[in-house]
């Protein structure tokens, strides 16, 4: 199967999961989760894809961090990775782009990695999204929006593009091409 209808079978899957009529369980919160890279490949990764996927079409609202409510950009990530990895995140895109974890490439980009944009020029960080896959990431991008698949591709990502992190453990990894 190619790749681009691997990726549109996921999305298509994506969009029906959303419709079901109930959330899925929490899955507990963990504060720090210690990475192991000699553990055996998790699907975790796919599961954050899933989910961020899922919420594609939620309204965007300041501070927001729940289906319900609409999610800002910091929202968004915070709620996919606790309720799909029990992944506790900062708040805030300032607090996610100082976190220890492994600072990742923009050519290296796997599925579930959080990308990082300045969007006001210069170097602060002032939005973020999670990487899905083939160049594409689901994020909540302005008031008056909804929770979008975009492409880093645009001039707009390519100009205020800052840095990626990757909170997932090697093992949780999706293995993308």
């Amino acid at each position: 199967m190619s790749t681009s209808a691997r990726f549109a079978l996921i999305v298509l899957a994506a969009l029906l999961s959303a419709c079901a009529s109930h959330a899925p369980p929490s899955a507990p919160v963990v504060r720090s989760p210690t990475f192991n890279a000699s553990q055996a490949f998790s699907p975790v990764a796919d599961d954050v894809l899933f989910r961020a996927l899922g919420l594609v079409g939620t309204p965007y609202r300041w501070g927001g961090n729940t289906p319900d409510t609409g999610f800002d950009c910091s929202g968004l990530i915070a709620y996919v990775y606790r309720d799909v990895a029990g992944i506790a995140l900062p708040r805030s895109t300032r607090e996610m782009i100082s976190m220890q974890a492994q600072s990742v490439g923009k050519n290296a980009l796997q599925t579930g990695d959080l990308i990082f944009f300045a969007t006001n020029g210069g170097s602060q960080v002032s939005h973020a999204g999670i990487y899905v896959g083939e160049g594409r990431f689901v994020h909540a991008p302005a008031t008056g929006g909804t929770v979008k698949l975009d492409s880093l591709s645009k001039a707009y990502w390519q100009k205020a593009y800052l840095s990626a992190k990757r909170v997932l453990p090697p093992e949780h990894l999706a293995r993308n091409p």
